[in-house]
């Protein structure tokens, strides 16, 4: 059974930085792509960043290029969400998800395509 637990959130004020962790078990992870997910309230859920296999092809959501990086760590079968310069609009409840594919560069922000989901962490970011 794939578990995905996040770590990593908490209440920081605007221009602060926080690094999410999520670490992987229960499966393989270097088949896994990777993605952070996030809900604001009344929002629906998006994709902010997508990681493939091979740890070199991301995607990000246009409001976070620049300030957000995505990495993996293979060894330790964890997904890091560096978030840098965060603004009271990245306020949200944020999730790690998985899904497993063939392919080393593949990569998606559909998230019905993800299969596993963590619990969330919350991060609020007050201005």
């Amino acid at each position: 059974q794939v578990q995905l637990v996040e770590s990593g959130g908490g209440l920081v004020q605007a221009g602060d930085s926080l690094k999410l962790s999520c670490v992987h078990s229960g499966g393989t992870f270097v088949l896994a792509v990777m993605g952070w997910f996030r809900q604001a309230p009344g929002k629906d859920r998006e994709a902010v960043a997508t990681i493939a296999r091979s740890g070199t092809h991301t995607n990000y959501e246009d409001s976070v290029t620049g300030r957000f990086i995505i990495t993996r760590d293979n060894a330790k079968n964890t997904v890091y969400l560096q978030m840098l310069n965060l603004k009271p609009e990245d306020t949200a409840v944020y999730y790690c998800a998985a899904l497993y594919s063939a392919h080393f560069d593949y990569t998606s922000t559909t998230e019905a395509e993800y299969v596993y989901w963590g619990q969330g962490t919350q991060v609020t970011v007050s201005s």
